[in-house]
Order: C-alpha cells, then sequence, then structure tokens
C-alpha cells in the first residue's frame, strides 16, 4: 500500500506529511516543539509552490493534534501512572486545581479554549481526565478544537508566508509570525490572569 494518509511513501517529496505529522503529535504529547508554527510552516509551504496540499496539512495536523490530546487525556484518568507523574509535574498546582474547578461547569468549551491558548491545553486535558469526563464527549470536544486550531494556524502560516514564492522563506516567515503572535497571546493571557487574581485578593479584603 503505497498511498496511505494522501502520502506517497515512494515518492521523498511527499515525506512532508509524515514530518508534519510527527511534529505535531510529539510536541502535542511532549509540550517542547511549538505545535502551531510547524502546522503554519506547511500551510505555507502548501501556497509557495511546495509540495504540499492545504487541505492535507490541516487535516494531518488535526489528526496529530487529536491523537496527543488523547493520550494527554489518558494519562489524567490513568491517575497517578508514570505518564501522569510526568505531565503534573510539568504543571503548577494552582493551574492544575483552576482547571479542575472550571471544567466542571463547562468542559467541552474548555477543551477548545486550552487547545487554542498556548499552555492550557495539558492542565485542561489532566483535569478532564482526573474528573472521568466521558471519553466519547472528550473525542468530539478536542476533534473541533484541534480542527479549529489547525484551521487558525494554518490561516496564520497562509496569510504570513503566502506572499513568497520560495516555501524556504514561506517558512521562515510564517514560523516567526506565528511564534510572536503565541508569545503574545500568552502574555495576553498571563496578563489577565494575574488581573483575576489580583481582583479576587481585593475581594477577600
Amino acid at each position: 500500500m503505497n498511498d496511505f494518509l494522501g502520502v506517497d511513501w515512494t515518492d521523498p517529496s511527499s515525506l512532508g506529511y509524515p514530518l508534519l505529522f510527527a511534529g505535531v503529535l510529539i510536541g502535542s504529547i511532549v509540550p517542547v516543539l511549538p505545535t502551531g508554527a510547524v502546522v503554519g510552516a506547511g500551510a505555507a509551504i502548501a501556497v509557495s509552490g511546495g509540495d504540499l496540499n492545504l487541505v492535507l496539512v490541516v487535516l494531518v495536523s488535526t489528526l496529530g493534534a487529536l491523537i496527543g490530546d488523547l493520550v494527554t487525556f489518558g494519562a489524567g484518568r490513568s491517575g497517578r501512572g508514570a505518564l501522569a507523574r510526568w505531565f503534573e509535574r510539568r504543571q503548577s498546582q494552582e493551574k492544575l486545581d483552576n482547571a479542575r474547578e472550571k471544567f466542571v461547569e463547562r468542559g467541552w468549551l474548555l477543551v477548545v479554549i486550552g487547545r487554542m491558548v498556548p499552555a492550557g491545553r495539558v492542565p485542561v486535558l489532566l483535569a478532564a481526565g482526573a474528573l472521568d469526563y466521558p471519553w466519547r464527549r472528550l473525542v468530539v470536544a478536542a476533534t473541533g478544537a484541534c480542527l479549529l486550531w489547525a484551521v487558525a494556524y494554518s490561516t496564520l502560516g497562509v496569510l504570513s508566508g503566502g506572499l513568497f514564492d520560495n516555501p524556504v522563506v514561506a517558512t521562515v516567515i510564517a514560523t516567526f509570525v506565528i511564534m510572536a503572535v503565541t508569545l503574545v497571546v500568552g502574555l495576553v493571557s498571563r496578563w489577565r490572569e494575574a488581573r483575576r487574581k489580583a481582583r479576587a485578593h481585593a475581594g477577600t479584603l
């Protein structure tokens, strides 16, 4: 079977899809890779004369992100397993407690927001697992969230890198822009959280 996931495995130029999938999957399980930048770079290549197809970039990215999210959720449901402990050590207890509290109120919406906000995905999914959120509902919410995320970052890649005919230049520009946008969104999120805590503290005085 030479053709799987739209990839001709006998054609080296098609290997961009497996690399895209692997980058998103690994970055979704081990949050050390900028997965948004990976998706944006793939989209930039697709619209700048590269060998990738934009629709397949979105679909492959969605699949990689979804599998990564399900692994994280599964770690949360496993309780005190090694993978769950590994994830929890990389999150503050305050973040985890806050996510668990909010998840009881609006679980599916929190899955979507957690996927879109930098550093929000892991605590939300661990909270979902710890609260025994149903697998069926989680898969539906995570699928929608991952698709929305892939479309959003692909759009950024198209807008920032699609103006260049050279795939290499388009990739560099798209990666830079997306990492800058991610940084700004993260800073705004932290600022809002700090303001929320300040108001809560003032209300207790």
